[in-house]
């Protein structure tokens, strides 16, 4: 190994050549090999059927796969049932039990466990400091918000040193700025405690702010694994690209292919030049994939250089805080996006005709949607 080089952590768990149906006839997980690797956090991210959460199930022990076999620890463990994997779990609704008081609750599987009533006490105790609770564990979960419960229901799922933390939508009963705060307290816990998270969203923002790696599922098959920043700026495919952050998509074909370049005509007219992601050569019908904020607005008359010059029509402007985007009419997309500094639209007005420009490396040519 050459001097520098960081070796990767070894693999935690280990899907090999699973496939999950459910009639016999449709794959909701297809052919998964997928390594997880101890002390990170990665995050399974897609659309609702997607089989993402399938895939949590699986590994929990409360599905079976139809075919393959998962590993823990290098442990085959898919005739191991659920409490014998050694594996926390979080849910969206919390699955408190509502009679027990907090305490309780959080004690739950140390009582599973048979822990001695000492240790199992130091560690509830412990527990309720690192929610930030130490007051609150004589209270029952009816006495908590929804927040509160969450933390509970978090500090449950740590509190026998699990050597694997799963977690399915934790935070999607929350409102938007408890789910922000949440994210970022889940995510310190996983840095200090340095424990190892399956998480599943079919929140991209989400996804992109907690993860150490994202594995983007579609169809029961993984589009693309990698980290966020990776994911967004280099997308594998159309989907991934529609489905990571905000996206415009230009139809096209191509004209002619320049090594890590392509010339295409865009079917609502006029012509690009675009990074090859995803083509097949000349000929081939493509999407193009351009990000809102790599796109320049130029009024109409003024002057430009930009090899990627498109005529446009202002559609409507929307402020939204910290920035504006401006809905335009590009090559016969009528809900093409750019986003703007906040003030900036203030002189484009509806029905406007405007030229956009941008660069080539920041246009990729990917397979037709």
């Amino acid at each position: 190994m050459e001097a520098g080089m960081v070796t990767p952590a070894p693999a935690l768990v280990r899907f090999s050549g699973i496939q999950k149906t459910y009639d016999g006839e449709h794959l909701v997980v297809r052919n998964l090999d997928l390594d997880i690797r101890k002390g990170e956090f990665i995050t399974l991210l897609g659309p609702s059927g997607s089989g993402k959460t399938t895939t949590l199930m699986m590994l929990a022990g409360f599905e079976v796969p139809t075919h393959g076999e998962i590993y823990l620890s290098d442990r085959p463990i898919k005739n191991v049932p659920p409490h014998k994997r050694d594996i926390g779990m979080v849910f969206q609704n919390y699955a408190l039990f509502p009679h027990l008081t907090i305490a309780e609750n959080i004690a739950f599987p140390l009582s599973v466990r048979k822990t001695n009533k000492a240790e199992a006490q130091e560690r509830v105790n412990a527990a309720l400091r690192m929610i930030k609770m130490e007051t609150l564990g004589h209270r029952r979960p009816g006495q908590l918000s929804g927040g509160q419960q969450q933390r509970v229901a978090l500090a449950r799922a740590l509190v026998f040193n699990p050597q694997l933390v799963l977690m399915d939508e934790p935070l999607g009963a929350l409102d938007k700025r408890l789910r922000e705060q949440m994210q970022l307290e889940i995510k310190q816990l996983h840095e200090t405690m340095g424990i190892t998270v399956v998480y599943v969203t079919h929140d991209q923002s989400e996804a992109l702010t907690m993860s150490d790696r994202i594995a983007v599922f579609n169809d029961g098959i993984v589009q693309q694994i990698d980290r966020p920043d990776a994911l967004y700026e280099h997308p594998v495919n159309s989907f991934v690209a529609h489905f990571i952050g905000e996206n415009n998509v230009l139809a096209g074909t191509v004209e002619s292919v320049d090594r890590d370049y392509c010339r295409v005509a865009l079917a609502g007219g006029g012509a690009v030049t675009a990074r090859v992601v995803n083509v097949s050569g000349a000929g081939a019908l493509t999407s193009l994939s351009v990000r809102p904020e790599r796109i320049v607005i130029i009024p109409d008359g003024a002057s430009s250089d930009g090899p990627n010059r498109l005529a446009a029509k202002v559609r409507n402007t929307i402020y939204l805080g910290d920035h504006a985007l401006a809905v335009l009419d590009v090559a016969g997309n009528g809900e093409f996006m750019v986003k703007l500094q906040p003030g900036s639209h203030d002189s484009l007005g509806h029905g406007e005709s405007v030229f956009i420009t941008f660069r080539p490396e920041d246009c990729l040519a990917l397979d037709p949607v």
